[in-house]
């Protein structure tokens, strides 16, 4: 245990330092495929879609997309739970910090670009590093049940995709949805900007049969579907479709070494966590998730045409 804490703060020390200048040879101008991970919680696509994210990132001719949807604070809005920084904010430190663990591997730390974008007439905090881009819409946290919580106003996806909401709000002030349609047009414009003119794209959600994965939470079917409606006319785009809570009462699937790739970016996401002074996912996560990858395939047809959509910048 004691080597264990010792690991985690030197990676959380990590998270705080500098970055070296980013060299722009780095970056995959044409890549062959593009992977989106669309996760509801930023810890999402490190519990359930892995070592896949991991094997995306490393592949020098794959960008690697993270649509992170909801902020995952748990109905805390834009409250610290009396530590020194909002719980949200730690949690995007412990996925930005997994992403570049996975970037850098083999090679020195680089400067992350960090920006707010429009999309749909939507602002959205963008980070770009390496071949790799991460989003956080910075949603409301929906509750388990889809329900929403007192303190954010009772809001979340599932009652906006049910038309029980006319409007939802990024908890920080950011901007607003009108409808569902209307955040599916935002998430279509990203998935457009980003797949540019690769002929391969990849959509990596969760599975989104209840007899397969059963008892899932609300926000994890509701990004799912935010997707793959976004992507109804992407045809040629090859699904991937994760199991999630349900994983931790089927048997472990991975190889050590795919276990050992997934086990570091749950520890890494862990210590970025806790670097921004909120409790750890470790303890909760390890014995339940970790060595366990299941997903069901369902193919594209043909290759992706090339997408005329360009990323327009927030003015100030």
């Amino acid at each position: 245990m004691l080597a264990s804490r010792i690991v985690l703060t030197f990676a959380a020390a990590l998270a705080l330092l500098p970055l070296r200048a980013a060299v722009a040879d780095e970056v995959v101008p044409q890549p062959e495929k593009v992977s989106f991970y669309f996760a509801a919680h930023q810890d999402d696509w490190q519990l359930f879609m892995n070592p896949s994210a991991f094997e995306d990132v490393v592949d020098p001719n794959t960008k690697t997309i993270f649509v992170h949807v909801t902020a995952g604070d748990a109905g805390t809005g834009l409250g610290t739970r009396g530590r020194r920084f909002p719980y949200f904010l730690a949690r995007e430190n412990g996925a930005e910090m997994a992403i570049r663990f996975m970037a850098d591997a083999r090679r020195f730390p680089l400067e992350k670009a960090a920006a707010s974008v429009k999309f749909n007439g939507h602002t959205i905090y963008r980070v770009t590093y390496r071949n790799t881009v991460a989003y956080f819409l910075r949603l409301p946290d929906g509750n388990p049940d889809g329900t929403g919580y007192a303190d954010t106003g009772f809001q979340s996806l599932r009652r906006l995709a049910s038309g029980d909401l006319a409007t939802l709000a990024a908890i920080d002030g950011s901007t607003v949805y009108r409808g569902w349609s209307d955040l599916v047009a935002t998430v279509q414009a990203i998935l457009d900007v980003e797949r540019g003119t690769a002929p391969i794209v990849q959509l990596n959600v969760a599975e989104t049969d209840q007899r397969i994965n059963p008892r899932d939470h609300a926000d994890h079917l509701m990004t799912a579907k935010a997707a793959l409606d976004a992507s109804a006319r992407l045809s040629c785009a090859r699904k991937l479709f994760y199991v999630d809570y349900a994983s931790s009462r089927l048997p472990a699937n991975l190889s050590s070494q795919q276990r050992d790739m997934e086990t570091s970016v749950v520890a890494v996401t862990a210590a970025g966590i806790s670097a921004l002074d909120h409790g750890s996912i470790w303890q909760q996560y390890f014995q339940s998730y970790l060595g366990r990858n299941y997903f069901r395939v369902e193919e594209g047809v043909g290759r992706c045409s090339k997408s005329m959509a360009e990323l327009a910048p927030v003015k100030r």
